[in-house]
């Protein structure tokens, strides 16, 4: 399951949106700082219309969507690497997680009482990109002093040490480790470290209501920033989607419309958190069940049965597939069959985005 962690400074909106993202989380959301001492936790459905569309089709019992699992994580505050706050704990909870959105405060309300004084998204992120570059720098610095016995003889300890040279380098010049090119080996040994800045992130601009559709000068800085940073943002309001969790489907529809947008922050946030990590969705379905399937873009048709089963990777014969669009404008499998829709994939087929897909295999 994905998991993303939501982060920020104290006091710039992350519960009051977690609360609305997991609507039976218990996390607190009171105008004070560390009011999230744990990690809160909870998973959601991802919206995806698809999935009714082909379980009418198939007249299924079920349908089961992807999930994502959000956590909550307690606001970050200046010298949180050294242990401020409660910092330690609150990074240690980050190397968990696949992606960090980082709710920053977008908006002016006196009411509201911020941290540093005033409202400024840009130094926000810089606090809290700060401290997790800190928190790098002094893991990889103790993971070098382990490497010297062993850089003389070992030429996998030299190629790390290189690496970490490299990522060391760059954070230091206030990058991220996220923006060095590596090869695939270097990737797997970067990923196993679990650093904080190796993990892809969404900024969330929390807005109020009036300037969720076009948003405001804070907003725009954040953006320009994010195209910078090889990241990603979105406008959101956490007080608009704490609205919305009793309202109905069409009542959702018709209030968000109202504000010149067309989708919730649920739906923005799934939508970045897919593209950032790179990842799609294809489908199985039948009377039992229409289920959604998540996958990292480029696998091929036996890695993405391993998805399913491990087993269905191993004994992988072949995949009979369709994109959903032309099964549903077949009407039925067996109509699709008719008319020669469905092919017949082997094992180097890269799965696409929406592909509906029967895998055969050996036991």
């Amino acid at each position: 399951m994905l998991k993303v962690g939501i982060v920020g400074l104290p006091n710039v909106g992350k519960s009051t949106l977690f609360n609305a993202l997991v609507a039976n989380a218990q996390a607190q959301a009171a105008n004070f700082p560390f009011c999230t001492i744990e990690p809160n936790v909870g998973t959601v459905s991802v919206p995806d219309d698809r999935l009714k569309l082909l379980g009418s089709l198939s007249v299924s019992k079920e349908l089961i969507p992807t999930r994502i699992e959000f956590v909550d994580i307690a606001g970050l505050v200046a010298g949180a690497s050294q242990g401020e706050g409660l910092g330690n704990k609150f990074l240690s909870n980050i190397r968990e997680v696949d992606a960090i959105v980082h709710v920053v405060r977008c908006f002016e309300d006196e009411n509201v009482i911020h941290v540093s004084g005033s409202v400024d998204p840009i130094r926000d992120i810089e606090i809290i990109n700060l401290e997790l570059g800190l928190s790098d720098l002094s893991q990889i610095e103790k993971r070098r002093e382990r490497l010297k016995k062993q850089l003389r003889t070992n030429k996998e300890s030299q190629i790390e040490d290189k690496v970490l040279e490299k990522i060391y380098d760059e954070i230091e010049k206030g990058g991220a480790a996220r923006n060095v090119p590596f090869s695939e080996e270097e990737v797997k040994l970067v990923k196993s470290m679990g650093l904080l800045t190796s993990k892809p992130i969404i900024f969330a601009c929390n807005l109020s209501e009036d300037d969720l559709s076009l948003g405001n000068s804070f907003s725009e800085k954040v953006s320009f920033l994010a195209s910078k940073e090889n990241a990603q943002s979105v406008k959101i309001s956490a007080q608009v989607e704490a609205e919305l969790i009793d309202l109905g489907v069409q009542e959702r529809l018709d209030y968000l419309n109202g504000l010149g947008v067309d989708q919730g922050g649920l739906q923005s946030l799934i939508k970045a958190s897919y593209e950032i990590l790179g990842l799609r969705t294809y489908f199985t379905t039948g009377e039992k069940e229409t289920k959604a399937w998540t996958i990292h873009v480029g696998m091929t048709a036996p890695q993405a049965a391993g998805v399913i089963h491990t087993d269905f990777e191993r004994g992988f014969i072949r995949a009979q597939t369709i994109h959903y669009k032309k099964l549903l404008e077949a009407g039925s499998l067996v109509e699709a069959k008719n008319r020669g829709w469905i092919r017949s994939e082997g094992k180097e087929y890269v799965v696409k985005e929406g592909d509906v897909m029967e895998f055969l295999f050996n036991v």
